[in-house]
């Protein structure tokens, strides 16, 4: 292996990610693919991050460090530093499968035609215990291209992606907070083709610590500009700032933690159908904030069967 010239840059951005990084870091260094560089783009942390990424002795592993500007600025600072004709992004939190690299390089180097390929994903909670499988709603290029603008194709963390195709469409949008990668998919992918694999390659860890929460917990404000941008595919600065300074007033550890409680009673209902795990995450998000009543409702329908839930669920999408 040449470590000047590796044929996949695994590029992770880092901020104040010190509880979980190490073990992310662990399941890259354990790939049965070994021809990469992990590049870490340390965001400005003020934790324990660069002492745990420096605790690693791997020729492998790259450290660069901006002052704190966000995901999407790390990314596009990292992406001028990667050496790989490749990128398989992956998050400082999240854990690599072990032939993750491997079966995605693969893949994309027996059919050079696909620009993008994600892959399906194991969630667990912020302890590392498995909550349900998540299936991208489209596999096919044809499905993925059959998507509405409103639904992102790819779970970010699990894509490999050819470099010079994002760079050359001007990187991430960072204007675009905590939706770069939507946003960066619904200007690429209409002349790209695309996949998602349909084994789970990667594990994500849903934790309150993270800087996106689920969308049902964003003000009527924030969704609105989100996705009139996301249709009109293009967004301005001052409807970036807009969206970074809504996002900051819900940037509190409160609203962060009953966000995550209510995220994992929801998936115990629908994805990996346990009540009872349900309403110990549900009444910890009431715990945290009374006045919201779609915990209550989750509680309620916690206690009908599974059937009924499903049935719920799909005749009134995005209301549980």
């Amino acid at each position: 292996m040449d470590h000047n010239n590796p044929k996949i840059t695994v590029l992770m951005p880092a901020y104040n990610a010190g509880k979980y990084i190490g073990e992310a870091i662990t399941s890259v260094l354990q790939q049965s693919f070994a021809d990469f560089e992990l590049l870490i783009v340390n965001d400005g942390s003020t934790d324990n991050t660069e002492k745990i990424i420096r605790s690693f002795h791997d020729p492998r592993i790259v450290l660069i460090s901006q002052e704190n500007k966000g995901i999407a600025a790390a990314l596009n600072f990292g992406l001028t530093h990667a050496r790989a004709p490749y990128i398989a992004r992956f998050d400082a939190d999240d854990i690599c499968l072990h032939n993750r690299l491997k079966i995605q390089y693969d893949f994309i180097t027996t059919y050079p035609e696909y620009s993008v390929i994600g892959s399906a994903a194991e969630y667990m909670d912020a302890e590392g215990h498995y909550i349900f499988t998540h299936h991208p709603e489209g596999h096919l290029n044809e499905e993925i291209q059959q998507l509405k603008y409103t639904v992102c194709p790819f779970i970010h963390s699990s894509v490999l992606y050819k470099k010079e195709l994002v760079i050359n469409n001007g990187g991430y949008n960072e204007h675009a907070y905590t939706f770069e990668d939507h946003f960066l998919w619904v200007n690429i992918l209409k002349n790209e083709k695309a996949c998602n694999l349909s084994q789970p390659l990667i594990k994500v860890r849903l934790n309150p610590e993270s800087i996106t929460i689920d969308e049902k917990w964003r003000t009527r404000k924030f969704r609105s500009i989100k996705y009139s941008t996301l249709k009109n595919r293009s967004i301005t600065e001052a409807e970036g700032n807009e969206l970074s300074q809504i996002g900051n007033k819900q940037y509190s550890l409160k609203i962060k933690e009953g966000a995550y409680y209510a995220l994992c009673g929801k998936k115990f209902l629908l994805n990996n159908y346990q009540p009872e795990k349900a309403r110990l995450n549900v009444v910890r998000a009431i715990g945290l904030h009374p006045f919201r009543l779609d915990n209550y409702l989750l509680y309620t329908v916690s206690y009908f069967p599974e059937k009924f839930i499903t049935w719920l669920h799909r005749i009134s999408p995005g209301k549980l």
